[in-house]
C-alpha cells in the first residue's frame, strides 16, 4: 500500500463537523494530526476519531506517523495551512518514495461565506473592546455616510468601473452590516440584527417572485413587473401610491418617481398650473421638463449631472493658468 499524507481542508465558515462522508472516513480510519485545539478538533474527536496535537515541527512529526501507519491525515487549521503544504511537497519532491501527498476539502465555502466575516468583523469593532468610533455611531450618524458611498457606488457605475464598484459596494456593504449591528444595541423590543435584515429580504423575494419560486406563469417582462406591483401593494397597504417615495432624494429624481408612480397607478394628473412667483414658475417649468423626460424614457437625473459634468470640464477649460511664481 501506498503511504500517504492527506492533508484536510475544511471551511473555517460552516459548523464544526459538517464534514464530506469521505472527510469522515479517514479521520475514522487512520491517525489524525493537527497544530491546535479547535471546535473541529473537538467534534472530530466526539465522533471516535483519535486526534494528536503536534508541538513543535510538523512535517517531521507526519513522516514518522506515515512510517508507523501507513497513512496520516493532517486537519488543517482555520486558514489552510498553506506553509505546512509548501515544506512539505518540496520534502516530497525531494524525497518521493517517503509518501504520496493528498488534498482533500472535508468542507468548502457555499456562496456568500465571507458575508460571515464581515459580520465577524464589525462585531467585534461595535463591541467592547473594538474601535471607538464606531462604538460611539448612531443610525443618525451614520446617515450621511451611507448617502456618500451609494454616490460613489453610482459614480463607479457611471464610470463603467466595475473593479471601483466592487470596492464601493464593499463600503456600502460596511454601512447596513454596523447599522444592523447597532441595532442589537436597541431597547427590548426594538432591537433587531443582520439576520433579521437578511431574512426579511429573502422572505420578500420569494414573495414578489412567484414566477420563480411558486411555479406561477412567468409571462412577459410588464406582467412579472405588473404582479411584482400587486404583491407590493398587498404588503404595503398603503393609503397612497405615493407611501414610500424616499422624499430626501434628489429633487429632480424625486419628480421623476412621483411622476413614475402616478402613472404606474393609471392616473393623470394634469401641469402644475402658472405660478405667482418665479421661483414656483421654475419649478413648474422644471417639473415639465421631467415629465418630458420621463415620456421620453430618458433620466432627467442623469441627464443634468452629464450636461454639468461636460460644463465642468468647460470651466476648468478656460480658467486662466495661474501666473507662474
Amino acid at each position: 500500500m501506498t503511504a500517504r499524507i492527506v492533508l484536510l481542508v475544511t471551511s473555517p465558515r460552516l459548523p464544526a463537523g459538517l464534514l464530506t462522508s469521505a472527510a469522515w472516513d479517514v479521520v475514522r480510519q487512520h491517525p489524525v494530526l493537527t497544530g491546535a485545539e479547535s471546535e473541529l478538533t473537538t467534534a472530530v474527536r466526539q465522533a471516535g476519531a483519535e486526534v494528536t496535537v503536534v508541538d513543535g515541527p510538523a512535517t517531521q512529526a507526519l513522516l514518522d506517523t506515515v512510517a508507523a501507519h501507513g497513512t496520516a491525515v493532517w486537519l488543517a487549521g482555520p486558514a489552510g495551512d498553506e506553509s505546512l503544504a509548501r515544506e512539505l511537497g518540496l520534502r516530497l519532491a525531494r524525497e518521493p518514495g517517503l509518501a504520496e501527498m493528498e488534498l482533500m476539502y472535508g468542507s468548502w465555502d457555499p456562496p456568500g461565506a465571507r458575508l460571515l466575516d464581515a459580520v465577524a468583523v464589525l462585531d467585534r469593532l461595535a463591541s467592547p473592546g473594538g474601535d471607538p468610533w464606531k462604538r460611539a455611531q448612531t443610525h443618525r450618524s451614520l446617515a450621511g455616510y451611507l448617502l456618500e458611498e451609494s454616490y460613489e457606488a453610482y459614480d463607479a457605475i457611471s464610470a463603467d468601473d466595475t473593479d471601483a464598484l466592487r470596492e464601493e459596494l464593499g463600503d456600502v456593504l460596511l454601512q447596513v452590516v454596523l447599522h444592523a449591528r447597532l441595532a442589537e444595541e436597541l431597547p427590548e423590543g426594538e432591537r433587531w440584527n443582520i439576520d433579521d435584515v437578511a431574512g426579511g429580504l429573502v422572505d420578500k423575494m420569494i414573495r414578489r417572485n412567484p414566477h420563480v419560486f411558486a411555479g406561477a406563469e412567468a409571462g412577459t417582462l410588464e406582467e412579472i413587473t405588473a404582479n411584482w406591483e400587486r404583491i407590493k401593494r398587498v404588503e404595503k397597504a398603503r393609503d397612497s401610491v405615493l407611501d414610500g417615495v424616499a422624499l430626501s432624494q434628489p429633487a429632480l429624481s424625486l419628480a421623476a418617481q412621483i411622476l413614475d408612480r402616478a402613472a404606474r397607478a393609471g392616473l393623470t394628473v394634469p401641469a402644475p398650473p402658472p405660478a405667482a412667483t418665479e421661483e414656483a414658475q421654475l419649478g413648474a417649468t422644471l417639473l415639465t421638463l421631467v415629465a418630458e423626460a420621463r415620456k421620453a424614457n430618458l433620466d432627467p437625473e442623469a441627464a443634468l449631472r452629464r450636461a454639468a459634468l461636460t460644463h465642468a470640464e468647460t470651466i476648468r477649460a478656460a480658467e486662466t493658468p495661474p501666473p507662474p511664481a
